[in-house]
């Protein structure tokens, strides 16, 4: 039979074959490779067997649908591994996240000094490489039997829809409920990590009782594991929950849970940050536009949200009437496009807005600058033709390898199509968008995975990850097409023939959430921000109290060409004001003393401790106004040694 691959290639396998099989004929035998399979869009075990003319993704360790395949078997590792230990302990669930997996557990106490005896009975497991063997319950009856000393297991199988296929994962003596996939079996993982133990409510509700999660980690390769612990060290040292505060940029506060408080240094690096999207946007030719923040009832019921999202939103009542504060811009948006009739001639119209939205978050999800209740989205709305849409992408496109270039941030792209079930509009229209956004990725030789049936249901869309100075990846920017709000809001325009038509929509952020994105560029730069953004570029420092006149003189120069400068005349030695500069992460340090007072110099040295000597006020100016204007990420004095 012939079986058609990822690439459309096609391969000859005996009938009866499984995926397992296909991955041994295509020699993906190594530990990263082959860890499940996507057959006709659906992720399978390896076990799966195939029919004839079935498409085959094999998923690898590179795939966020491998990775998860390999850490939601290793929570079953790990669960396993606690039961041999602890066999009086209860197994809740043991989901993967983003990095690893973690696993719930009732009637059990441990802490970090069990970490070891845990691993080695988890290598243990894993050197006895056992076969996944999926098993399909009956029905509900049959799971309750199986599960009946765990309450919490026949709590989660009294919850499923009886339509739901209930299927539980056999490794050796243990047995979970679970929907899978799984490894084909455990040798695959070859190191392992326990790195935390915490407490967590059962099914996230404070009502319920207080469990003991433990999370950890697995990898393929030894490497990947020294590397990963690496990473986390380095990004200790870049959290911008410490750094932000410490650099004076931004606060979080109780009185305005999940609502940061940008500081005075922040707000110029937050102030670039928009100045340099709205040069952008002018580039780009876009429209801004500034919606209210708070709107009627009515209009999220149009809009869908008061129905789907609600328990999201904020709400209030004034006067008697339901109002909400604006969890996403795009109804503003709509009402913006109907204050005026359109014609064709005006499309595609591109209408941006950096506004403010605000969503519930629970209080345990709430992490610094990146996960909040109230941001400022980047958000544009660009109304077209269906023409138009295969030049609007390509235009997005440009425009977000601008913006990403420019902090020297890489990044990668994900298609995501039409979902199975659920979604609105007709084949017609998800061949056009789906064509458009894939035309314009191949037009602009772009490579970039496709996560079959992920797009939104009103939608295929395109997200954009970044990779930061760690290597860790970032999703922030998104292009999604709309064909629902334009039908709920009924939008039109006129065609060349004057008949009323229906735009295609395009939502697009670049920023992603502008706080997020700022804590990102913290971190990504550990604090020490490239000159355009940085909030403290220079600061002078006096040798004795009779150079402060000279070095005022200089500040109000330096300020007058628009930087931000300052004077140290503290009593406070040469030594100690440069150390307390290079805390701060001053870009540049002036320092002045008899002989640069003499001379009408300044002597130059940079936050990485360079020193570059005597220097004339003009040349200096003429060198950072350069460095300032061009954005550049890195300075024009280069960092050698002056011994």
């Amino acid at each position: 039979m012939l079986i058609k691959l990822k690439d459309n290639s096609t391969i000859e396998m005996p009938e009866g074959s499984s995926a397992k099989d296909l991955a041994d004929k295509l020699h993906l035998n190594g530990p990263h490779q082959a860890l499940g399979a996507n057959i006709n869009g659906k992720t399978c075990d390896l076990s799966t067997q195939l029919q004839p003319g079935d498409q085959v993704i094999l998923w690898d360790f590179e795939d966020p649908q491998g990775k998860e395949i390999f850490w939601h078997t290793s929570a079953h590792v790990l669960a396993q591994a606690i039961l041999r230990i602890w066999p009086d302990a209860k197994p809740t669930i043991g989901p993967p996240i983003e990095n690893g997996f973690y696993y719930d557990f009732a009637n059990l106490t441990i802490s970090d000094e069990d970490f070891e005896r845990i691993e080695k009975e988890m290598q243990k497991i894993i050197a006895e490489n056992y076969q996944s063997k999926r098993e399909v319950f009956v029905d509900k009856t049959a799971a309750l039997k199986v599960f009946a000393n765990n309450k919490y297991k026949c709590e989660l199988i009294n919850g499923f829809d009886t339509t739901s296929e209930l299927t539980g994962y056999h490794q050796g003596e243990f047995f979970d409920l679970c929907r899978g996939p799984h490894l084909f079996n455990l040798g695959k993982i070859k190191a392992l990590k326990v790195m935390k133990t915490a407490g967590a409510y059962w099914r996230g509700d404070a009502k319920n009782e207080m469990l003991t999660r433990i999370y950890g980690i697995t990898f393929p390769d030894r490497k990947l594991l020294k590397d990963y612990l690496f990473l986390l060290e380095e990004a200790k040292k870049r959290d911008h929950k410490v750094l932000g505060p410490k650099l004076g940029l931004f606060s979080l506060k109780e009185e305005a849970p999940g609502m940061p408080f940008i500081h005075p240094a922040g707000t110029i690096v937050w102030n670039q940050l928009l100045k340099y999207m709205r040069e952008c946007l002018d580039k780009y030719e876009y429209v801004e536009i500034k919606t209210p923040v708070l709107m009627s009832k009515e209009l999220w019921e149009r809009s869908g949200h008061w129905s789907n999202y609600r328990q999201n939103m904020f709400t209030s009542q004034i006067e008697e009437r339901d109002f909400a504060i604006k969890p996403m811009n795009c109804p503003g948006g709509m009402l913006y496009y109907l204050s005026n009739l359109h014609s064709y001639r005006e499309l595609p119209l591109r209408v941006a807005e950096i506004g403010n939205v605000h969503r519930y978050e629970p209080s345990g999800s709430l992490s610094g600058l990146f996960r909040v209740r109230s941001f400022h989205q980047d958000d544009a709305h660009i109304f077209m033709k269906p023409s138009d849409i295969k030049n609007e992408i390509i235009g997005i496109l440009k425009f977000v390898h601008e913006i990403y270039s420019t902090f020297g941030l890489t990044y990668h792209l994900e298609l995501s199509t039409r979902p199975e079930k659920n979604t609105i509009g007709s084949d017609e229209d998800w061949k056009t968008a789906t064509a458009g956004l894939k035309d314009a990725l191949d037009s602009c030789g772009y490579i970039y995975r496709i996560n079959e049936g992920d797009g939104a249901f009103y939608g295929p869309k395109i997200d954009c990850h970044i990779r930061d100075a760690l290597g860790r990846t970032w999703q922030c920017g998104t292009i999604q097409l709309d064909m629902a709000l334009p039908e709920k809001f009924d939008l039109e325009y006129t065609d060349h023939e004057g008949e009323r038509r229906r735009p295609i929509m395009l939502h697009r952020a670049i920023y992603g959430s502008v706080e997020r994105f700022f804590g990102i560029l913290i971190e990504h730069f550990a604090g020490r921000f490239p000159l355009w953004l940085s909030p403290h570029q220079v600061r002078i420092l006096t040798v004795a109290d009779r150079h402060i006149p000279y070095a005022e003189e200089i500040a109000k120069m330096i300020k007058a060409a628009g930087f931000h400068c300052d004077v140290d005349h503290s009593g406070e030695s040469v030594s100690k004001k440069v150390r307390n500069a290079q805390l701060t992460q001053i870009n540049y340090m002036l320092t002045i003393g008899d002989k640069e007072l003499e001379n009408r110099t300044l002597n130059l040295r940079t936050r990485d401790n360079v020193v570059h000597g005597e220097i004339l006020l003009d040349e200096f100016l003429k060198n950072i106004t350069k460095e300032r204007d061009e954005r550049s990420l890195v300075s024009l004095y280069p960092s050698v040694s002056n011994n």
